[in-house]
Protein backbone atom coordinates (compact mmCIF):
# COMPACT_ATOMS: atom_id res chain seq x y z
CA UNK A 1 0.00 0.00 0.00
CA UNK A 2 1.27 3.49 -1.15
CA UNK A 3 2.07 5.93 1.71
CA UNK A 4 0.83 9.17 1.08
CA UNK A 5 4.18 11.86 0.79
CA UNK A 6 3.93 14.79 2.83
CA UNK A 7 3.76 17.76 0.75
CA UNK A 8 7.90 17.94 -0.29
CA UNK A 9 8.70 15.00 -0.79
CA UNK A 10 7.38 14.65 -4.96
CA UNK A 11 5.85 16.89 -7.41
CA UNK A 12 1.95 16.56 -7.93
CA UNK A 13 2.10 14.51 -11.20
CA UNK A 14 4.92 11.54 -10.13
CA UNK A 15 2.30 11.51 -6.76
CA UNK A 16 -0.54 11.33 -9.68
CA UNK A 17 0.81 7.92 -11.25
CA UNK A 18 2.00 6.43 -7.60
CA UNK A 19 -1.65 6.47 -6.75
CA UNK A 20 -3.23 5.36 -10.14
CA UNK A 21 -3.18 2.05 -9.45
CA UNK A 22 -5.50 2.61 -6.30
CA UNK A 23 -8.54 3.93 -8.87
CA UNK A 24 -9.40 6.96 -10.25
CA UNK A 25 -11.79 8.15 -7.77
CA UNK A 26 -9.37 9.47 -5.05
CA UNK A 27 -6.24 10.06 -6.83
CA UNK A 28 -8.00 13.08 -8.49
CA UNK A 29 -9.55 14.80 -5.54
CA UNK A 30 -5.87 14.21 -3.81
CA UNK A 31 -3.80 15.59 -6.97
CA UNK A 32 -6.62 18.77 -6.39
CA UNK A 33 -5.15 18.67 -2.65
CA UNK A 34 -1.60 18.53 -3.59
CA UNK A 35 -1.69 21.20 -6.16
CA UNK A 36 -3.52 23.67 -3.84
CA UNK A 37 -0.99 22.74 -1.50
CA UNK A 38 1.80 24.35 -3.26
CA UNK A 39 3.54 27.20 -1.96
CA UNK A 40 2.03 30.46 -4.03
CA UNK A 41 -1.62 29.15 -3.53
CA UNK A 42 -1.07 27.78 0.11
CA UNK A 43 -3.05 30.34 2.24
CA UNK A 44 -5.94 30.60 -0.54
CA UNK A 45 -5.98 26.98 -0.66
CA UNK A 46 -6.00 26.23 3.24
CA UNK A 47 -8.99 28.67 3.81
CA UNK A 48 -10.56 26.75 0.85
CA UNK A 49 -10.48 23.78 2.43
CA UNK A 50 -11.77 24.94 5.43
CA UNK A 51 -14.63 26.17 4.33
CA UNK A 52 -15.70 23.08 3.12
CA UNK A 53 -15.85 23.65 -0.72
CA UNK A 54 -15.02 20.49 -3.13
CA UNK A 55 -12.72 20.87 -6.04
CA UNK A 56 -16.04 21.11 -8.29
CA UNK A 57 -17.82 23.69 -5.98
CA UNK A 58 -14.31 25.84 -7.47
CA UNK A 59 -14.48 25.19 -10.64
CA UNK A 60 -18.24 26.12 -10.70
CA UNK A 61 -17.92 29.02 -8.74
CA UNK A 62 -15.02 30.49 -10.63
CA UNK A 63 -17.00 31.42 -13.77
CA UNK A 64 -19.57 32.77 -11.53
CA UNK A 65 -16.84 35.29 -9.65
CA UNK A 66 -15.85 36.60 -13.66
CA UNK A 67 -19.60 37.13 -14.30
CA UNK A 68 -20.01 38.97 -10.99
CA UNK A 69 -16.67 40.96 -11.54
CA UNK A 70 -16.92 41.74 -14.93
CA UNK A 71 -20.91 41.91 -15.98
CA UNK A 72 -22.87 42.31 -12.80
CA UNK A 73 -20.98 45.21 -11.01
CA UNK A 74 -20.90 47.35 -14.12
CA UNK A 75 -24.60 46.35 -15.46
CA UNK A 76 -25.42 47.82 -11.90
CA UNK A 77 -23.16 51.03 -12.16
CA UNK A 78 -25.38 51.35 -15.65
CA UNK A 79 -28.82 50.31 -13.83
CA UNK A 80 -28.25 53.22 -11.55
CA UNK A 81 -27.43 55.64 -13.76
CA UNK A 82 -30.75 55.12 -15.79
CA UNK A 83 -32.92 56.43 -12.64
CA UNK A 84 -30.56 59.48 -12.27
CA UNK A 85 -31.49 62.58 -13.61
CA UNK A 86 -29.54 64.25 -16.30
CA UNK A 87 -27.60 66.96 -14.52
CA UNK A 88 -24.94 69.67 -15.84
CA UNK A 89 -22.47 68.69 -14.02
CA UNK A 90 -19.50 66.41 -13.18
CA UNK A 91 -20.49 63.63 -13.83
CA UNK A 92 -23.70 64.59 -16.01
CA UNK A 93 -26.23 63.37 -13.30
CA UNK A 94 -27.65 63.58 -9.97
CA UNK A 95 -27.12 61.26 -7.34
CA UNK A 96 -29.62 58.43 -6.50
CA UNK A 97 -29.32 58.33 -2.95
CA UNK A 98 -29.02 61.41 -0.58
CA UNK A 99 -28.95 61.86 3.15
CA UNK A 100 -31.67 63.29 4.69
CA UNK A 101 -31.10 65.05 8.29
CA UNK A 102 -27.76 62.87 8.17
CA UNK A 103 -29.93 60.13 9.35
CA UNK A 104 -32.24 58.78 6.68
CA UNK A 105 -31.06 57.84 3.12
CA UNK A 106 -33.49 59.04 0.39
CA UNK A 107 -33.61 57.59 -2.86
CA UNK A 108 -35.25 59.45 -6.12
CA UNK A 109 -35.76 57.05 -8.67
CA UNK A 110 -36.58 58.80 -12.49
CA UNK A 111 -38.71 56.54 -14.60
CA UNK A 112 -38.82 59.60 -17.18
CA UNK A 113 -36.08 58.12 -18.90
CA UNK A 114 -37.80 54.67 -19.72
CA UNK A 115 -41.02 56.75 -20.53
CA UNK A 116 -39.01 58.20 -23.09
CA UNK A 117 -37.50 55.59 -24.63
CA UNK A 118 -41.74 54.12 -25.32
CA UNK A 119 -42.99 57.69 -26.10
CA UNK A 120 -40.32 58.92 -28.54
CA UNK A 121 -40.07 56.73 -31.91
CA UNK A 122 -36.74 57.27 -32.80
CA UNK A 123 -36.10 54.97 -29.77
CA UNK A 124 -38.24 52.23 -30.53
CA UNK A 125 -38.02 52.27 -34.08
CA UNK A 126 -34.10 51.89 -33.75
CA UNK A 127 -34.61 48.49 -31.68
CA UNK A 128 -37.02 47.63 -34.16
CA UNK A 129 -34.70 48.35 -36.95
CA UNK A 130 -31.64 46.85 -34.99
CA UNK A 131 -33.49 43.61 -34.43
CA UNK A 132 -34.52 43.60 -38.62
CA UNK A 133 -31.01 44.32 -39.43
CA UNK A 134 -29.22 41.36 -36.89
CA UNK A 135 -31.88 39.10 -37.56
CA UNK A 136 -31.89 39.21 -41.88
CA UNK A 137 -27.82 39.30 -40.93
CA UNK A 138 -27.54 36.23 -39.22
CA UNK A 139 -29.53 34.27 -41.91
CA UNK A 140 -27.96 35.03 -44.03
CA UNK A 141 -24.64 34.67 -42.55
CA UNK A 142 -26.05 30.99 -41.96
CA UNK A 143 -26.32 30.90 -45.60
CA UNK A 144 -22.98 31.53 -46.57
CA UNK A 145 -21.64 29.84 -43.50
CA UNK A 146 -23.10 26.70 -43.66
CA UNK A 147 -21.88 25.46 -46.71
CA UNK A 148 -18.83 26.77 -46.00
CA UNK A 149 -18.21 24.72 -42.64
CA UNK A 150 -19.58 21.63 -44.77
CA UNK A 151 -16.99 21.86 -46.99
CA UNK A 152 -14.65 22.16 -44.74
CA UNK A 153 -15.66 19.12 -43.22
CA UNK A 154 -15.60 17.42 -45.61
CA UNK A 155 -12.45 18.44 -47.44
CA UNK A 156 -9.24 16.23 -46.81
CA UNK A 157 -8.18 15.94 -43.36
CA UNK A 158 -4.89 17.21 -43.68
CA UNK A 159 -6.62 20.03 -45.66
CA UNK A 160 -8.47 21.17 -42.81
CA UNK A 161 -5.96 22.76 -40.43
CA UNK A 162 -5.22 25.41 -43.41
CA UNK A 163 -8.81 26.23 -44.07
CA UNK A 164 -9.61 26.79 -40.51
CA UNK A 165 -6.37 29.34 -40.30
CA UNK A 166 -7.98 30.95 -43.44
CA UNK A 167 -11.13 31.23 -41.79
CA UNK A 168 -9.19 32.74 -38.40
CA UNK A 169 -6.91 35.15 -40.71
CA UNK A 170 -9.27 37.90 -41.23
CA UNK A 171 -8.99 38.71 -37.38
CA UNK A 172 -5.20 38.94 -37.52
CA UNK A 173 -6.11 42.87 -38.86
CA UNK A 174 -7.99 45.34 -37.15
CA UNK A 175 -11.97 45.03 -37.10
CA UNK A 176 -11.44 49.29 -37.79
CA UNK A 177 -9.28 49.03 -41.24
CA UNK A 178 -11.40 46.00 -42.95
CA UNK A 179 -14.86 48.09 -42.25
CA UNK A 180 -12.88 50.86 -44.25
CA UNK A 181 -11.44 48.08 -47.05
CA UNK A 182 -15.06 47.75 -47.66
CA UNK A 183 -15.73 51.71 -48.24
CA UNK A 184 -12.90 51.42 -50.94
CA UNK A 185 -14.66 48.47 -52.52
CA UNK A 186 -18.33 49.20 -52.20
CA UNK A 187 -18.27 53.35 -53.04
CA UNK A 188 -19.56 54.75 -56.59
CA UNK A 189 -16.44 54.65 -58.18
CA UNK A 190 -14.95 52.03 -56.22
CA UNK A 191 -13.81 48.89 -57.18
CA UNK A 192 -16.99 47.18 -57.34
CA UNK A 193 -18.45 49.29 -59.32
CA UNK A 194 -14.90 49.53 -61.63
CA UNK A 195 -15.23 45.55 -62.16
CA UNK A 196 -18.50 45.56 -63.35
CA UNK A 197 -18.28 48.59 -65.62
CA UNK A 198 -15.73 47.21 -67.31
CA UNK A 199 -16.75 43.72 -67.76
CA UNK A 200 -20.50 45.26 -68.95
CA UNK A 201 -22.53 43.83 -66.61
CA UNK A 202 -23.75 47.50 -65.56
CA UNK A 203 -24.28 50.54 -67.27
CA UNK A 204 -23.89 52.89 -64.56
CA UNK A 205 -22.24 52.62 -61.16
CA UNK A 206 -24.64 50.68 -58.25
CA UNK A 207 -25.31 53.25 -54.83
CA UNK A 208 -24.31 50.34 -52.23
CA UNK A 209 -22.59 53.47 -49.78
CA UNK A 210 -24.96 54.38 -47.00
CA UNK A 211 -27.86 51.69 -47.63
CA UNK A 212 -28.68 49.01 -45.19
CA UNK A 213 -27.46 46.59 -48.05
CA UNK A 214 -23.80 47.90 -47.50
CA UNK A 215 -24.54 47.28 -43.89
CA UNK A 216 -25.62 43.84 -44.54
CA UNK A 217 -22.38 43.02 -46.62
CA UNK A 218 -19.98 44.29 -43.52
CA UNK A 219 -21.77 42.40 -40.41
CA UNK A 220 -22.01 39.21 -42.89
CA UNK A 221 -18.23 39.84 -43.53
CA UNK A 222 -17.06 40.51 -39.73
CA UNK A 223 -18.77 38.15 -38.22
CA UNK A 224 -19.03 35.30 -40.88
CA UNK A 225 -15.93 33.33 -38.41
CA UNK A 226 -18.17 33.32 -35.95
CA UNK A 227 -20.61 30.95 -37.68
CA UNK A 228 -18.27 29.33 -39.30
CA UNK A 229 -16.73 27.73 -36.30
CA UNK A 230 -19.19 26.40 -34.00
CA UNK A 231 -20.71 24.79 -37.48
CA UNK A 232 -17.33 23.41 -38.40
CA UNK A 233 -17.15 22.05 -34.29
CA UNK A 234 -20.62 20.21 -34.97
CA UNK A 235 -20.27 18.95 -38.69
CA UNK A 236 -16.79 17.45 -38.08
CA UNK A 237 -18.09 15.18 -35.44
CA UNK A 238 -20.86 13.53 -37.66
CA UNK A 239 -20.25 9.98 -38.07
CA UNK A 240 -20.04 9.31 -41.93
CA UNK A 241 -21.68 6.20 -41.38
CA UNK A 242 -24.94 7.57 -40.68
CA UNK A 243 -25.20 8.92 -44.49
CA UNK A 244 -23.76 5.50 -46.16
CA UNK A 245 -26.46 3.72 -44.21
CA UNK A 246 -29.05 6.40 -45.66
CA UNK A 247 -27.91 5.97 -49.30
CA UNK A 248 -28.01 2.14 -49.08
CA UNK A 249 -31.71 2.41 -47.48
CA UNK A 250 -32.42 4.34 -51.09
CA UNK A 251 -32.75 8.04 -49.00
CA UNK A 252 -31.64 11.01 -51.59
CA UNK A 253 -28.55 13.12 -50.77
CA UNK A 254 -30.89 16.48 -50.07
CA UNK A 255 -33.80 14.48 -47.81
CA UNK A 256 -30.55 12.95 -45.71
CA UNK A 257 -29.43 16.23 -45.23
CA UNK A 258 -32.39 17.70 -43.68
CA UNK A 259 -32.83 14.62 -41.81
CA UNK A 260 -29.59 13.31 -40.51
CA UNK A 261 -26.74 16.50 -41.30
CA UNK A 262 -28.91 19.66 -40.50
CA UNK A 263 -30.34 17.97 -36.72
CA UNK A 264 -26.97 16.78 -35.70
CA UNK A 265 -25.57 20.34 -36.58
CA UNK A 266 -28.36 22.47 -35.22
CA UNK A 267 -26.68 23.32 -31.61
CA UNK A 268 -24.21 24.46 -33.72
CA UNK A 269 -26.36 26.61 -35.94
CA UNK A 270 -27.82 28.00 -32.58
CA UNK A 271 -24.44 28.58 -31.01
CA UNK A 272 -23.48 30.76 -34.86
CA UNK A 273 -26.96 32.21 -34.57
CA UNK A 274 -26.25 33.70 -30.73
CA UNK A 275 -22.34 34.69 -31.58
CA UNK A 276 -23.43 36.82 -34.54
CA UNK A 277 -27.01 38.43 -33.83
CA UNK A 278 -26.62 39.48 -30.28
CA UNK A 279 -23.00 41.37 -31.24
CA UNK A 280 -25.14 42.33 -34.58
CA UNK A 281 -27.62 44.08 -32.80
CA UNK A 282 -25.43 46.60 -30.84
CA UNK A 283 -23.31 47.27 -33.58
CA UNK A 284 -22.02 51.05 -34.14
CA UNK A 285 -19.10 51.00 -36.28
CA UNK A 286 -20.45 49.01 -39.41
CA UNK A 287 -23.71 50.83 -39.65
CA UNK A 288 -21.78 54.57 -38.68
CA UNK A 289 -19.06 53.70 -41.41
CA UNK A 290 -21.04 51.85 -44.40
CA UNK A 291 -24.72 52.79 -43.54
CA UNK A 292 -24.18 56.63 -43.50
CA UNK A 293 -26.79 59.17 -41.56
CA UNK A 294 -29.88 56.76 -43.25
CA UNK A 295 -29.09 53.82 -40.72
CA UNK A 296 -31.02 53.96 -38.01
CA UNK A 297 -29.41 51.40 -35.41
CA UNK A 298 -29.33 51.44 -31.30
CA UNK A 299 -26.13 51.34 -31.52
CA UNK A 300 -25.96 54.56 -33.08
CA UNK A 301 -28.19 56.02 -31.15
CA UNK A 302 -26.64 55.08 -27.64
CA UNK A 303 -23.70 56.96 -28.62
CA UNK A 304 -25.70 59.77 -29.68
CA UNK A 305 -26.63 60.07 -26.56
CA UNK A 306 -24.07 59.50 -24.71
CA UNK A 307 -21.36 61.54 -26.56
CA UNK A 308 -23.01 64.05 -28.37
CA UNK A 309 -25.70 65.07 -26.15
CA UNK A 310 -24.23 63.60 -22.70
CA UNK A 311 -27.28 62.47 -21.46
CA UNK A 312 -25.88 59.36 -19.36
CA UNK A 313 -29.16 58.69 -17.72
CA UNK A 314 -30.93 58.27 -20.96
CA UNK A 315 -28.10 56.37 -22.86
CA UNK A 316 -28.11 53.94 -19.88
CA UNK A 317 -31.51 53.35 -19.76
CA UNK A 318 -31.13 52.32 -23.52
CA UNK A 319 -28.21 50.13 -23.05
CA UNK A 320 -30.31 48.96 -20.18
CA UNK A 321 -33.03 47.91 -22.25
CA UNK A 322 -30.71 46.27 -25.30
CA UNK A 323 -29.20 44.06 -22.27
CA UNK A 324 -32.90 43.06 -21.35
CA UNK A 325 -33.57 42.51 -25.23
CA UNK A 326 -30.59 40.09 -25.78
CA UNK A 327 -30.90 38.17 -22.16
CA UNK A 328 -34.88 36.92 -22.59
CA UNK A 329 -33.91 34.79 -25.64
CA UNK A 330 -30.77 33.51 -24.44
CA UNK A 331 -32.48 32.75 -21.05
CA UNK A 332 -35.63 30.77 -23.04
CA UNK A 333 -33.23 29.01 -25.29
CA UNK A 334 -31.63 27.84 -22.06
CA UNK A 335 -34.60 26.76 -20.42
CA UNK A 336 -35.17 24.71 -23.59
CA UNK A 337 -32.11 23.07 -23.31
CA UNK A 338 -33.17 22.23 -19.59
CA UNK A 339 -36.54 20.47 -20.89
CA UNK A 340 -34.87 18.87 -23.63
CA UNK A 341 -32.28 16.60 -21.00
CA UNK A 342 -35.21 16.40 -18.67
CA UNK A 343 -37.54 15.22 -21.31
Amino acid sequence: MTQKPRDTDIPAVEYLDSRSAQGPAGSLEELHKRLLLAPPYRWVSQAIIRSGLSARGILIATPYLWLLLFFLAPFLIVLKISFSEYAIAQPPYTALFAWVDDVFIQIRLNLENYQLLFEDDLYWRAYLNSVKIAGISTFLTLLVGYPLAYGMTRAPRHWRLALLMLVILPFWTSFLIRVYAWIGILKKEGLLNLLLLNLGVIDQPLVIMNTDTAVYIGIIYSYLPFMVLPLYASLEKMDDSLLEAAADLGCRPIKAFWQITFPISIYGVIAGCFLVFIPALGEFVIPDLLGGSGTLMIGKTLWAEFFSNRDWPLSSAVAVVLLLILVVPIVAFQKMQEKDKTA
